[in-house]
């Protein structure tokens, strides 16, 4: 399916993009590299920041595989304030306002990511003054997270402003892009009208990441896992949005069961919390390890037997975690430490690629790690459910053909 007939270009705008590893930057990559093979010409407007390195600057203007890229100059205080990352935020919504009004024209389309949030406001009106279509591509609801993790600002009625705005701004596009079925009733719950919704799942490169039976055995030693060890991974960032007192009290439990063990690979906000507690109640069955790089990701993902995904129950709807798809992809089953009704453990359960424990189920979670670690039959099979998953209903080509047809669709 071409893009030859489309009504002119297409500008992604996000924070961050190519060369950057962040999660938002990866996804957008392999999506707009698609979009240029399948004959669609595509801009991508970003800071020229790193995610993860703050020191770091990039070029202001490249083209990557067909990708015009545009970096606007920002602020760079970082993530370390909020009154930094503030100013780093509306220096961004300025650049790209005036970047947008330069380079868009009628018959192009806009579309906006979440990262920084509100950017549907900003970026919806420099588009439409332009005459050019809007979607928007939520990864989240904002200011919905921000209250839900007791960010002053977004609540009370400086909170219900920026809700206002945001729902204006979604109910002016063409088109409202959810990643989860959960989202999506949020969306229509706050009168954004289900003719402008669509749901399309984020995704993983399930063609690079697939299950990797060698690697996984390679890196289990180089990492100093026995092959009888019974292996609990968590891979990625851990933000707030998690909970990892259930996984640490878990730990604790089975600290006399030494071949179980709990690694965590990545980084985030409350790794330093994890290593605190695993220092003061003397747990030596959780390891520790840097992020990966992403031709080694396959690798990684592969050595735990079992990946814990967390996300606080108020934030169902409002996130979805995007790990899924790579676990899925290697073919490791899924245990969703949160709401039995949320999105990854109704999808674990309908699919039969794992488990859901609540939030606080201590004993639960205990006697579940027991069970799975001395079942692997059982593992294997829901292994083989996740990736029958991504083939069936998730992987990155159906994600495609979905982005082409909104992007194709008047």
């Amino acid at each position: 399916m071409g893009g030859s007939d489309t009504r002119g270009k297409i500008l992604f705008v996000n924070r961050f993009f190519y060369p950057d590893h962040s999660a938002t930057a990866q996804i957008l990559a392999d999506l707009t590299a698609y979009l240029v093979r399948d004959g669609f010409q595509v801009e991508v407007i970003c800071s020229r920041l790193s995610y993860s390195d703050p020191s770091l600057r990039f070029e202001p203007q490249e083209t990557w595989n067909g990708v015009e890229i545009v970096r606007v100059a920002t602020t760079g205080f970082g993530r370390q304030n909020l009154l930094g990352r503030f100013l780093d935020y509306v220096s961004f919504y300025i650049s790209c306002l005036f970047c947008v009004l330069k380079r868009a024209r009628r018959g192009d389309t806009v579309v906006v990511k979440t990262d920084p949030p509100l950017l549907s406001v900003p970026i919806g009106l420099a588009a439409r003054l332009k005459r050019a279509r809007v979607i928007n591509w939520l990864q989240d609801l904002f200011p919905e997270v921000g209250a839900e993790l007791g960010l002053g600002l977004a609540k009370g009625p400086v909170g219900s402003i920026l809700r206002w705005l945001r729902n204006r701004s979604l109910r002016k596009a063409q088109t409202n892009v959810a990643i989860g079925r959960l989202m999506a009733e949020r969306l229509a719950a706050e009168n954004v009208p289900e003719r402008k919704i669509a749901v399309v799942p984020n995704f993983s490169d399930d063609e690079a990441l697939v299950p990797d039976p060698d690697g996984w055995r390679t890196l289990r030693r180089d990492w100093g896992f026995a092959d009888t060890d019974f292996v609990v991974g968590y891979s990625g960032n851990l933000g707030r949005a998690h909970d990892v007192d259930t996984v640490l009290d878990a730990a604790s439990d089975l600290k006399d069961r030494p071949h179980i063990k709990f690694l965590f690979v990545g980084g985030g906000h409350l790794k330093s919390v994890v290593e605190r507690v695993a220092a003061e109640r003397s747990l030596t069955n959780i390891l520790f390890r840097p992020y990966q790089p992403r031709d080694r990701l396959a690798q990684s993902l592969s050595v735990p037997d079992l990946h814990w995904v967390s996300l606080k129950s108020d934030l169902e709807g409002l996130i979805v975690p995007s790990k899924l798809y790579g676990i899925a992809a290697v073919g490791k089953p899924v245990l969703m430490i949160g709401d039995p009704k949320g999105e990854i453990a109704t999808l674990a359960a309908e699919h039969g690629f794992g488990l859901c424990v609540e939030i606080g189920a201590r004993s639960a979670l205990t006697s579940a790690l027991i069970e799975l670690s001395d079942n692997q039959d059982k593992l294997h099979r829901q292994g083989q459910a996740a990736r029958t998953y991504i083939d069936t209903h998730a992987s990155r080509a159906h994600a495609f053909q979905r982005w082409g047809r909104l992007l194709q669709s008047g």
